[in-house]
């Protein structure tokens, strides 16, 4: 999940909920969305492989 913040920064939260916290991990903060996008697909496929 991505999601932009007030000082226009992307940033790249993980999908599931941690259960201690009920919040999502952060998982990288980009300046483009684009980056964003890139890094992760790259996360995803680490998971996989």
């Amino acid at each position: 999940m991505i999601r932009k913040l007030k000082d226009g920064t992307y940033r790249l939260y993980s999908r599931k909920k941690d259960e201690k916290t009920g919040k999502r991990r952060n998982l990288g903060t980009f300046d483009t969305r684009e980056a964003a996008e890139k890094h992760e697909r790259e996360v995803q496929y680490f998971k996989r492989h």
